[in-house]
């Protein structure tokens, strides 16, 4: 068995290789600048833990596990494009360094990319990964648009955003895991539990983000704090506040929407800690992460097989980055 960490070095080791041919350069070097950007990527090792808590990692592992990072990176490119996000772990989104038609272009040919590598693996179990990677890709979409839908509705039900977080990010944990576990042979009882291990641990995952958008240290987030608040985004937190807030909090919340101020992270952020929201959150989040350490354990295999999946969720939730 694997650790993350070794794994995470198996794949970078098979990820790190031109994906893109050089011309024309203005296609294909911001999708080189991009990748090499970096970041955790916890998604494809993710596939390759999902194969491994079956079996021996298959050749054909790496090749969807490439596949998933390119798509999440093609999703990373658009989605800092709609919320006019300057930087991407710490350096310079694609559309600010170059300009928003290459960034649209460059994340479609990512995404067609990503088509090629899921292409390459066994006709046996082909159609079924493909039909995965196709919902997953579809859902992703759906919750995006229903992210930037709710920055426009008044009122936004916690139900409500929990359904569009585990479209946008907790389908695509799940699927890799799933995916991963399918080339490992696993039965489809294991396949629909650990997939349910990873929605449940995604939202968790992003209840995680979403706190660390608003008190994380901007150092170590390689992001700007208050991002989600000067775009209203509806968040975890921010549902939260304005479900208990007073009138004069609530009144101060709608004026900071829609007069936008200089110092609004700041003054929101005030709101946000007189109504507790950071500790709401660590239990919420709690809440997702023992959902998902259930669904492991009904995984029928032994424990020891389980470690480095339990290791990463614990990092996950806990991260400060």
């Amino acid at each position: 068995m694997h650790s993350f960490k070794e794994l995470s070095q198996l794949f970078a080791k098979h990820f790190n290789q031109k994906h893109f041919p050089e011309q024309p350069s203005n296609l294909y070097e911001p999708c080189d600048y991009f990748l090499q950007i970096g970041g955790k990527r916890i998604r494809p090792v993710l596939c390759l833990l999902g194969n491994e808590l079956f079996a021996e990692i298959k050749q054909d592992a790496f090749e969807v596990a490439t596949a998933i990072e390119l798509f999440h990176n093609f999703t990373l490119i658009h989605d800092d494009i709609m919320d006019a996000a300057s930087l991407r772990r710490g350096m310079q989104t694609v559309h600010t360094k170059y300009n928003s038609n290459i960034a649209l272009l460059g994340g479609d040919v990512m995404l067609i990319k990503a088509y090629q590598y899921v292409g390459k693996i066994g006709s046996e179990y082909l159609a079924k990964i493909l039909a995965i990677f196709n919902k997953t890709a579809t859902e992703v979409c759906e919750g995006q648009q229903l992210d930037m839908d709710f920055e426009n509705q008044e009122i936004v039900l916690l139900d409500e955003y929990i359904k569009m977080i585990g479209l946008k990010t907790s389908v695509l944990l799940a699927a890799a895991l799933q995916i991963g576990a399918i080339i490992g042979g696993a039965s489809e009882g294991n396949c629909n539990r650990i997939y349910q291990f990873g929605l449940n641990l995604g939202i968790a995952f992003q209840i995680q983000d979403d706190y660390l958008d608003a008190f994380g240290d901007p150092e170590k987030f390689g992001k700007e704090i208050g991002g989600d608040i000067k775009q209203n985004k509806k968040t975890f937190l921010f549902l939260h506040a304005e479900s208990i807030a007073n009138a004069e909090q609530k009144q101060q919340m709608e004026d900071l929407i829609k007069i936008n101020p200089t110092d609004k992270v700041e003054k929101m952020l005030a709101i946000f800690k007189e109504c507790n929201v950071g500790a709401w959150a660590n239990e919420l989040k709690e809440k997702y992460y023992q959902a998902a350490m259930k669904h492991l354990d009904d995984i029928a295999v032994t424990q020891v097989r389980k470690k480095p999946l339990v290791e990463l969720a614990n990092f996950l939730i806990s991260r400060e980055q």
